[in-house]
């Protein structure tokens, strides 16, 4: 696997698909640009999320978080582009992604984006 910064998320089965139970992920590092200064804007991101059939690969997640390092991004809309990405790469049962983004011109922003499963129809 690359050490360089990456789009690709990577999965492997969920060692036990038939329970749910919630995994959580806590990044303080993350980075992105402002998209109208070009200054960087720090955040700690929270994942949390009930697996079904894939669990997304740390290293991987790791990778792609550092990924958003040099690109210029709102704090909403990287937080919901994170969600998106994740849950198209796991098809989760629940997701939610925190984006706590650190004090900027003495306003501190915090961004929330959740993902549900449509439940399935019994016949």
């Amino acid at each position: 696997m690359s050490t360089r910064p990456s789009k690709s998320l990577e999965s492997f089965p969920n060692p036990q698909p038939e329970r749910e139970y919630e995994i959580s992920f806590e990044c303080p590092e993350f980075t992105c640009l402002c998209p109208r200064t070009g200054q960087p804007d720090f955040a700690t991101l929270r994942i949390r999320y009930v697996p079904n059939r894939l669990c997304v690969e740390l290293k991987s997640l790791k990778l792609y978080l550092w990924s958003f390092r040099d690109e210029g991004h709102f704090h909403e809309a990287v937080t919901n582009r994170i969600l998106d990405d994740l849950v198209r790469a796991t098809r989760p049962r629940r997701m939610t992604v925190v984006g706590d983004f650190y004090v900027r011109g003495g306003i501190h922003t915090v961004v929330t984006a959740s993902y549900e499963a449509p439940r399935r129809r019994r016949r």
